[in-house]
């Protein structure tokens, strides 16, 4: 606990009791997959009830929680659509039925189903040779912020909670070599879409904007004796590009 209260801002280190247990008990299954023998002690976090508040925070199970850390490391061994059920929920303020084109982004959301379903063709309505391709409907719900777990993240969106907007998330390179990146979420949005031509499935993205590495690093003294190596990073996003559509699951905190 000591831990998780020297991580709290100053002004946030009064918190509910029960929101400290959620927290423990997320830093718990996080540190749990690394581990190979931790059904026992998924076992005990599941025996502990939920009381008052924290009951809605956790309406997921403990499996159901360790299920989503686990694909947020492993992106580089499973596809990750965003249609996976996870340990939360979008949040209000949102706008519901948002045209893609509206956003700018209905090009980058074939590019990114066409990726990411790699057996399946996607593409806009009416266009030609349509007759084996899915077409992607048009209207997106968005959102101003996403609850996994104990954690809230924000957006611009919405500039009340921008603050919380700024976020470490994996990313794939072109060489399919997987490193964490600093960026910016701009909104969440849910989009509706049927991989199958029968049932209508639920897609849980991002929209963020993604900083640009500066080329030096810095090597900083402390106390005259330690080292610490600081990575540090551009003011400036890299352009927009297909990249910038991102599961929830690759969101690290």
């Amino acid at each position: 606990m000591n831990r998780i209260l020297g991580l709290l801002p100053n002004n946030h280190r009064q918190i509910e009791p029960e929101l400290m247990c959620q927290l423990i008990n997320d830093n718990r299954i996080n540190e749990m997959i690394y581990t190979e023998n931790n059904t026992k002690d998924l076992e005990i976090l599941n025996t502990h009830q939920s009381i008052r508040s924290l009951s809605e925070i956790n309406q997921f199970g403990h499996d159901e929680m360790r299920r989503f850390w686990m694909y947020s490391r492993t992106i580089q061994e499973l596809t990750i659509s965003g249609k996976e059920p996870f340990p939360g929920k979008m949040l209000k303020p949102f706008s519901e039925n948002i045209p893609l084109s509206a956003n700018g982004i209905l090009d980058l959301m074939i590019t990114y189903y066409n990726d990411t379903y790699k057996n399946l063709k996607f593409q806009k309505p009416f266009e030609t040779d349509s007759l084996n391709s899915i077409i992607i409907p048009l209207k997106i719900n968005k959102y101003c912020r996403c609850r996994i777990g104990s954690e809230i993240f924000g957006s611009t969106f919405s500039p009340r909670h921008q603050k919380s907007s700024y976020i470490l998330a994996k990313f794939a390179s072109e060489d399919d070599s997987i490193d964490i990146y600093p960026d910016q979420i701009q909104f969440f949005f849910v989009h509706e879409i049927s991989t199958n031509r029968i049932n209508m499935e639920n897609h849980y993205l991002a929209y963020v904007c993604w900083y640009k590495k500066i080329k030096n690093r810095f090597y900083f003294g402390i106390n005259k004796e330690q080292m610490c190596n600081v990575e540090l990073w551009d003011t400036e996003f890299y352009p927009k590009s297909r990249d910038c559509i991102i599961p929830v699951y690759h969101i690290l905190g």
